[in-house]
């Protein structure tokens, strides 16, 4: 079954207790915590105050992907919020096996994420050490944007390295994910969608969470 890791950067950030009420009892199998700088990508979004509350409030594993500069540096208080996954751009880490490493030394799943014009072929040599790999279907740092159409075949090339390196690694898409983009993408290898504002601004967000687990 497809997991579905709704993004909170879609939610309503006046009721947030409300929207992760409904996360909670929800079919949802992670929630995706998007953090930005305002350096890595044109945007931020939020820290560790937020991200705090969020933790003592959702009963579902929490999967923190970091879209900043040096993010190697929040690894211990990452862990300390009871993270289960911690997703780290190639693009932001100089010693990238090093802070998977950290990573996993901390207690957490290690996830590493491509840009959209990032190949598949640079995760040849970590392919095996990481827990999840995330491809980013739009350019990250804002939410309601235009799918990008390569992403299939970016799936399928990753699912072949995944194969060749004996990686166990779950695949992860972000950006654009909605009911006519997420089937193709199940049908393509994909294990995770994340989904912001077809979930938080559908009408039935609970029904949507329970058909993009059932594609």
């Amino acid at each position: 079954m497809t997991k579905v890791s709704p993004s909170l950067l879609a939610a309503d950030f006046l009721h947030l207790d409300r929207d992760i009420e409904m996360i909670n009892r929800s079919e949802a199998d992670w929630l995706h915590l998007d953090v930005m700088d305002g350096v890595f990508v044109p945007n931020i979004s939020f820290g560790f105050p937020v991200l705090e509350a969020v933790a003592s409030k959702c009963t579902k594993p929490l999967d923190v992907h970091y879209m900043i500069v040096n993010p190697e540096q929040y690894i211990k208080q990452t862990a300390k919020l009871g993270a289960m996954m911690m997703n780290v751009h190639v693009e932001a880490c100089r010693h990238l096996h090093r802070t998977v490493q950290e990573i996993h030394d901390a207690g957490m799943k290690a996830g590493v994420t491509l840009n959209p014009a990032t190949p598949v072929s640079v995760l040849e040599d970590i392919a095996a050490d990481v827990d999840m790999v995330l491809l980013m279907s739009v350019n990250p740092g804002f939410g309601g944007q235009k799918f990008i159409e390569n992403t299939i075949g970016k799936v399928q090339r990753l699912r072949q390295l995944l194969a060749q390196t004996g990686s166990k690694a779950l695949i992860e898409v972000d950006g654009g994910v909605q009911g006519e983009t997420a089937p193709r993408l199940v049908k393509a290898g994909v294990d995770v969608l994340v989904s912001g504002s077809y979930v938080f601004r559908s009408k039935q967000p609970e029904q949507t969470i329970h058909e993009l687990r059932n594609l």
